[in-house]
């Protein structure tokens, strides 16, 4: 349980960077279509690099502390997050795309009034991904040069031939994962009233 903790901090650390970063990179892909054209496909790219070799790239730009750990969590939630919000912003109806423009509402009230109304359930199907997705990244990260946390556990475990720890340190991992999802689905209900009952 000791070396949950930095797992845990790597993990919301990260799901927290790299979603509110993909945000931000939605909103600007939204209003500038040239922007998306240009730097949409260098993102795919940078997605399709696995993540052990994304690992030690950055263990070695950032160092051996929980900045690549963090880092590593924050490219994994990223994508789908950047590419659900960019298709709830954009998936607007546009009957009432054009209603708000016929009532001369500006770009800001068009965006906070219903393209991001229309978005949060785009963004939070995302954030149940990135919630199981950012506890891999963290572990994977620890995999490399780490001696705390869930990922140096399992495997100083694996090198020790100790399989009752290797199991209990994957089932602790997976518990907290599951937690994770479990308060983002909470954070939808909660969030998420005017949707219908599926």
């Amino acid at each position: 349980m000791v070396n949950l903790l930095p797992t845990a901090i790597e993990s919301i650390s990260g799901f927290l960077l790299g979603n509110l970063a993909a945000i931000v990179i939605a909103t600007v892909f939204v209003h500038s279509k040239s922007a998306e054209q240009a730097f949409f496909p260098v993102v795919v790219l940078i997605n399709t690099i696995p993540v052990v070799a994304k690992a030690p790239i950055l263990v070695l730009l950032l160092g051996n502390g929980m900045e690549p750990k963090i880092a590593i969590a924050a490219l994994i939630c990223f994508f789908p997050t950047l590419v659900n919000m960019v298709r709830g912003l954009e998936s607007v109806n546009p009957q009432s795309l054009e209603l708000m423009k016929v009532l001369s509402a500006s770009n800001t009230e068009i965006f906070f009034k219903l393209r991001l109304l229309n978005a949060v359930p785009y963004l939070f199907s995302a954030l149940k991904i990135a919630a199981s997705t950012a506890v891999i990244g963290a572990i994977v990260g620890e995999w490399i040069g780490s001696t705390t946390g869930i990922g140096a556990l399992i495997i100083q475990s694996t090198y020790n031939f100790d399989s009752a720890m290797l199991y209990a340190t994957v089932i602790v991992g997976s518990a907290f994962s599951v937690l994770f999802f479990l308060a983002i689905t909470l954070a939808e209900r909660l969030a998420v009233r005017w949707q219908p009952a599926p």
